[in-house]
């Protein structure tokens, strides 16, 4: 990769050490061009006759997020976000009184308030999989569960927001796959951080956001699902998008993911979003991929050789979100004391992962991406 080409390319690494990709990535010249060029056409022709206009770099939002994740364009739906996504799916899934719903301790907890929900009003059991000693989901305590049977649904994060560890996210598709049972997989922060194949990993759905490691523009996301098992998924709300009308009183629902849409959306977050996955894809997620979790071990190799700081990070595999704490400053403290000097990190919240017993009280969070730079490591480290 040549960096400084790919920073000169971001107009933010101009302005601010970024080390809170985990949160929202800076943008790339040319996402901002595209998002910015549709709205300044929105606002001089009209909205509706500036999407006409754009209808082919809409359309193609679909076959650079295929391309990005090896599926199909019409396995690929565009949402408003990733909760909204994944709630589409979620909610569309014909739970029964008796159904097991199988999750990590490192589930994020919004993701949690929806199993609870469906329990209560289903009769669905929510289990939570116990971890290795790393902190990893235990393949080996998943098969067990598996082999149980009435599992309905395994669902998971591929990386947590809050520990920095890596969900072996193939691993367990392979199990549900022997099992028969359906598998959602939370791809919110590692969908333009790993190189992703939704067939080596055997999802049956993934749902992501574009502002994270993606680079895309806020207020958008997107959602896969396979096509064998679209069929069965009915979501909770349509609209003329979702469906057709049949007169007089019935409607037929898309064959292909669209059921999932509606029809009004962020029409220059699609096409940004589209041009965002096109970037990742021809970079190369395998080179983003090897940069990335570079950079973070080094950082955590920086970190660890600090006196007073300590890192908290689990898991056989680190990602590229690196937590730490330092002794006697609180967490928001020196996300300020970072944030004077140029640089961005953010604070966890333990309350975001409820299931997790070794969650502790808040810590820093510093997540790279590929942009990022030794320098800039060192700048955050001269914070502490």
């Amino acid at each position: 990769m040549d960096i400084d080409e790919l920073r000169s390319d971001t107009p933010g690494c101009a302005k601010v050490a970024h080390l809170n990709n985990a949160g929202a990535a800076l943008p790339p010249r040319p996402v901002i061009d595209a998002v910015a060029g549709h709205f300044e056409q929105e606002s001089l022709i009209g909205g509706y006759e500036a999407a006409e206009r754009n209808e082919a770099a809409i359309a193609h939002f679909y076959d650079a997020v295929a391309r990005l994740l090896g599926a199909r364009p019409d396995e690929i739906a565009f949402v408003e976000n990733a909760t909204r996504a994944w709630d589409m799916a979620f909610y569309a899934i014909p739970f029964a009184d008796g159904d097991r719903i199988l999750t990590t301790t490192s589930e994020y907890s919004s993701n949690a308030i929806a199993y609870q929900q469906v329990a209560a009003a289903k009769g669905a059991r929510v289990e939570v999989v116990p971890d290795e000693p790393d902190g990893t989901l235990s393949l080996d305590a998943l098969e067990a569960e598996l082999a149980k049977g009435d599992v309905r649904l395994v669902s998971l994060n591929h990386i947590p927001t809050h520990n920095g560890l890596i969900n072996p996210a193939a691993e367990v598709g392979r199990l549900c796959r022997a099992h028969g049972v359906l598998y959602l997989l939370d791809a919110c922060q590692s969908v333009g951080h790993l190189a992703l194949d939704v067939d080596e990993i055997g999802c049956d759905i993934l749902s992501a956001t574009g502002r994270k490691f993606l680079r895309g523009p806020r207020g958008t996301g997107f959602l896969y699902v396979r096509r064998e098992i679209l069929r069965t998924l009915v979501p909770p709300f349509l609209d003329l998008q979702a469906a057709d009308w049949k007169a007089p009183n019935g409607f037929e629902m898309r064959e292909d993911a669209q059921r999932f849409e509606t029809w009004e959306r962020h029409v220059a977050g699609q096409i940004g979003l589209g041009v965002a996955a096109d970037y990742a894809a021809d970079l190369g997620m395998e080179r983003i991929e090897d940069r990335v979790l570079g950079l973070a071990a080094r950082l955590r190799e920086e970190l660890s050789a600090r006196p007073g700081a300590t890192v908290l990070d689990r898991g056989a595999r680190p990602s590229g979100i690196v937590t730490f704490t330092v002794d006697g400053r609180d967490p928001a403290a020196v996300k300020a004391a970072a944030g004077e000097r140029g640089v961005n990190v953010n604070v966890t919240n333990p309350l975001s992962h409820g299931y997790d017993p070794h969650a502790r009280p808040a810590a820093v969070r510093a997540s790279v991406h590929y942009y990022n730079t030794d320098e800039e490591l060192e700048r955050l480290l001269s914070v502490l």
